[in-house]
């Protein structure tokens, strides 16, 4: 197929989401329908859709209604995940079909340019960050099983109420519990393939949940077990750079105990143990491709370079303390330790990694290893009605951090990012008052860290320059402010302000010195970014149908913008202002009480300066902002025991001034997947065809040069899965 054919089809099928998009525009709306409460019995049918049903904790600590927050938020719920899952086992598949702002899905173990509007965003489990911002390798959205979580919880935009790391907002990932008295098994098997010898992919999952009176336990634990990829063409995918899903096993333990005591069970304690390992099998090699003759990368049998296999691994404890009967008001006290290990793949003759005193240059092979340990404690204390006025809530809380980041070349033993400390105190408070259809909210929380990094040497590469070390100062106050006015007939609008907070992914910095006479605090790209988030929007939520619409600015007077080097093709980092603007809108709408119609579409546009001092002239690339999406989903409950579901997600066509005379220009796609699921006694029976049409594709990202990443993605999948409670 030549490139305008598939140019043609790609419009034409963007077209066709928008006209379906566009022809239920009075119906768009923020969240989906929340899921059945048994999961044995489908879902009823509601003509109302009411927003108030929906609560979150993130960024609130305690539950807070939806319709009562400023802001574009997003529930992903129970069945949403599901959907995906009979898809793929990909960690962030879920965040790019349901969130509008969020980027494509890279079907790697990096999630390199997946960012949330442009940004960065901090992904947390169970309010703890598994971010490293010290050294953010694009490898934290893999960090759990997707079977054990219960719903993810998104705060668009930048925001700082959860601590350092959210230039684009806050990604929450909330785990399952033991919410009914007695005792259920679940345990499920998927099996999918692609019809070639070492395609196959198999999955085993079991979850025990218990309750008995005030003391609850919930158990989990998953093994997968992977194969290659192809795309459409019957070729397989090249193993990424900085990771590959492919040719992996995955494990994962998860377990959290509660227990309820004093009077009225007002009381509680918990504990929550979670251990996740993906890790390569070391299979296969890179087979590069030549993207001047448009071959993609692929990949062959072989043993990788170095003998050691890339990984990820996660590990976290937490032990939790909630009083609802303190003062009037509820206490939560949480203090956690974890630990965050990513392994990527191994490197010959790579420049930046030579080092002649070990071998002749460019026979040196070599891997890099970023390693980070977290402890902290977050806190806070909300009550309501507060000295008997109707309507007021008021939250204080104060959170401290204390991690440790270095990234090693794990082969030779040598340092590449030293070990850099960063600790946090933070308190915050954050008020709001309800009167009528109005609600109004503010808050502020205090950023006050130190950077500690130790005298270290640069890398041959960098000229093995000393460099001394020290401490820098991180201190900033951090407001927020919104209101939302909830309208007659189902309308309501929101306006909001805040200000996010995060470090510049402090280890390039460090490693790229290669001039004598430096030191830490004199490396100006260390400074904080700080970004100011404006927004506001509408919505409306009728019988059957309903909307939500949203435009944001934000800004960073120093913010950060990843470039390519031209030689080695790998990023660069450049501290210069940064401007994101961008609308998105939301909707369903019921066609009839068992058929149901969603959609989304986004556009986001990140301007930067092309040189110092320069005007707002250059677009950000692919790299930090993603084409314009179109997502759409139709599904139907066929009867009582059946449902399916057709959805597709379309990125644009795009091209983009991002230099003085350098333009860049990516193609886009569309990908449609189909899942249904058939009830009975034996157990739940899904299929899940993912690319349901076999669309060949070059991945948004794969499509801008940089080192090793040439990929075309996944062609048809077909997956198997069979779920039992018992």
């Amino acid at each position: 197929m030549n490139s305008n054919q598939s140019s043609k089809k790609t419009h034409a099928a963007a077209a066709w989401s928008l006209l379906l998009a566009l022809g239920v525009l009075p119906a768009f709306a923020q969240p989906a329908a929340p899921a059945p409460k048994d999961d044995k019995e489908p879902a009823k049918n509601e003509d109302v859709v009411n927003l108030g049903t929906f609560t979150v904790t993130t960024g609130y600590r305690s539950p807070k209604s939806v319709d009562q927050i400023p802001g574009a938020v997003k529930l992903i719920t129970p069945d949403e995940i599901a959907h995906t899952n009979l898809l793929t086992e990909d960690a962030t598949a879920v965040l790019s079909r349901t969130i509008p702002g969020y980027a494509e899905a890279t079907q790697a173990m990096n999630n390199t340019g997946e960012t949330l509007r442009g940004r960065v965003a901090l992904r947390l489990f169970d309010g703890i960050s598994q971010t490293t911002p010290l050294r953010e390798g694009s490898r934290n959205a893999t960090f759990t099983d997707m079977g054990i979580v219960d719903r993810i919880e998104v705060i668009n935009g930048p925001s700082a109420v959860e601590g350092i790391g959210a230039a684009g907002g806050i990604i929450n990932y909330i785990s399952k519990s033991a919410t009914k008295e007695g005792s259920e098994t679940t345990l499920t098997t998927r099996y999918s393939s692609q019809g070639y010898d070492d395609s196959e992919n198999w999955k085993v999952g079991l979850n025990y949940a218990r309750k008995e009176g005030a003391t609850d336990l919930y158990f989990a634990t998953a093994f997968a077990d992977r194969g290659m990829a192809y795309d459409a063409h019957g070729r397989r995918m090249g193993m990424s750079q900085s990771g590959s899903i492919n040719d992996t096993e995955e494990r994962n333990l998860f377990i959290k105990v509660g227990r309820n005591f004093g009077v009225n069970n007002a009381q509680r304690v918990s504990l929550t143990v979670s251990r996740f390992m993906v890790e390569g099998k070391g299979n296969y090699v890179q087979d590069l491709g030549d993207r001047s003759k448009g071959i993609t990368d692929s990949s062959k049998r072989g043993v990788p370079f170095g003998a050691k296999t890339e990984f990820n691994r996660f590990n976290q404890v937490a032990l939790g303390y909630t009083n609802n009967n303190l003062l009037g008001g509820v206490l939560t006290l949480n203090a956690y330790k974890a630990s965050q290990a990513m392994r990527f793949v191994a490197e010959k003759g790579g420049a930046d990694k030579q080092d002649p005193l070990i071998a002749p240059l460019g026979e040196l092979t070599d891997q890099s290893e970023i390693n980070s340990q977290k402890k902290g404690v977050r806190s806070s204390w909300s009550g309501q009605n507060l000295f008997k006025i109707d309507g007021s809530e008021l939250q204080v809380g104060y959170d401290y951090l204390d991690e440790t980041a270095q990234q090693l070349l794990a082969l030779t033993g040598r340092i590449w990012v030293p070990p850099m400390n960063y600790t946090s105190n933070a308190p915050f408070a954050q008020a709001s008052y309800t009167q009528g259809p109005v609600t109004v909210s503010g808050g502020v929380r205090h950023e006050d860290g130190r950077l500690q990094v130790d005298d270290y040497t640069t890398t041959y590469f960098r000229n093995r320059v000393f460099v001394t070390g020290g401490t820098l100062k991180y201190k900033a106050t951090l407001p927020n402010a919104g209101v939302i006015v909830r309208l007659p007939q189902g309308w309501s609008v929101f306006g909001s302000y805040s200000k996010g907070f995060t470090l510049p992914n402090v280890g390039i910095p460090l490693r790229n010195v290669n001039t004598p006479g430096q030191s830490v605090a004199g490396i100006l790209d260390l400074q904080a970014v700080i970004v100011d988030n404006k927004e506001g929007g509408i919505s409306w939520h009728g019988k059957r149908a309903s909307f939500g619409a949203s435009y944001y600015r934000s800004y960073s007077a120093l913010g950060v913008s990843l470039t390519v080097d031209p030689v080695t093709k790998d990023f660069i980092m450049q501290r210069r202002p940064v401007r994101v603007t961008g609308f998105e809108f939301t909707g369903d709408y019921k066609i009839t009480p068992d058929l149901k119609f969603t959609a989304l579409y986004s556009h986001t546009k990140g301007m930067t300066v092309a040189t110092e001092g320069g005007p707002l002239v250059v677009e950000q690339g692919v790299s930090t902002v993603s084409p314009d999406k179109v997502g759409t989903s139709l599904s139907w409950n066929v009867n009582p025991k059946a449902n399916l579901t057709l959805s597709s997600t379309t990125l644009l066509d795009r091209e983009i001034n991002v230099g003085l005379s350098s333009y860049e220009k990516t193609t886009g796609y569309t990908l449609v997947n189909l899942t249904a699921t058939y009830r009975t006694k034996w157990g739940d029976f899904s299929v899940g065809v993912e690319n349901l049409l076999d669309k060949y594709y070059i991945l948004t990202w794969a499509q801008i040069d940089q080192f090793q990443n040439y990929f075309a993605g996944r062609g048809r999948v077909v997956s198997l899965t069979h779920s039992i409670k018992f």
